[in-house]
């Protein structure tokens, strides 16, 4: 397997075709940015937090029966993943009323949501990822009727294993993102689950472990990145 030129660079990520087409290289950067893009920095490591973390959790549920992206950990930053088109989705699950939805909906934060609550956002940085319903979704021919189906039933599969596998590491899942593609027409989860795209609190202290220490200038950035990973890798050994 050999790495090629650079085919997408996002604001946490590089994608590298390989000479295997149906093989591409994912390389985790430093960079990070809130607000869609209108705050910007680095945190160290970050990108060796998020390939390691992805690594371990993507693996723990292709054994569930989450069929993923993952294909191998190549090293630190890198990882060997499928090629994967991309959805223009980025499905949001909330079980605990954090962020956006409270300040969008009045509601404290915190306060623990009688359900769940799944959410989509069209993927388009210009229009700053806009929340969209399915009818939207199917209007613009986004994904299929199908597809969408698949997408909810695997999220929601998700959170149930994350719920339970971050509470045993002494974390509640608060909130998260992720990001669907097609591989040989089926749909499978691709992108990332990381301190950047969950929200994490302490359970004892309800202690802020993820990206919103940087988005709120919480200090501890890396060092709060650092254990969320000694959890997870110590959970995965």
């Amino acid at each position: 397997m050999k790495k090629l030129d650079m085919i997408y660079e996002g604001k946490a990520k590089k994608v590298f075709r390989t000479d295997d087409p149906k093989q591409y290289i994912v390389s985790y950067k430093d960079d990070a940015t809130a607000f869609n893009g209108l705050k910007k920095g680095s945190i160290a490591d970050k990108g060796i937090v998020n390939n390691k973390m992805s690594a371990i959790l993507f693996k723990m549920l292709e054994e569930k029966g989450i069929p993923t992206h993952m294909i191998a950990l190549l090293n630190d930053r890198e990882s060997l993943v499928k090629a994967v088109q991309i959805l223009p989705l980025e499905v949001i699950v909330r079980n605990v009323a954090a962020g956006s939805m409270s300040k969008r909906l009045g509601i404290e934060e915190g306060t623990i949501l009688p359900q769940i609550v799944l959410e989509f956002s069209y993927k388009n940085d210009e229009l700053g990822d806009p929340l969209i319903n399915d009818d939207h979704a199917l209007a613009m021919g986004l994904a299929t009727r199908e597809q969408i189906s698949r997408v909810k039933a695997y999220t929601f599969k998700i959170n149930e294993f994350l719920k339970e596998f971050f509470l045993d590491k002494g974390l509640k899942l608060i909130d998260f993102k992720i990001e669907f593609g097609l591989y040989d027409g089926e749909v499978i989860l691709a992108d990332e689950i990381s301190p950047d795209t969950c929200r994490l609190w302490d359970v004892n202290t309800n202690e802020k472990m993820d990206k919103d220490r940087f988005r709120r200038d919480l200090g501890k950035v890396e060092e709060t990145y650092q254990e969320v990973l000694a959890r997870v890798t110590k959970c995965a050994e």
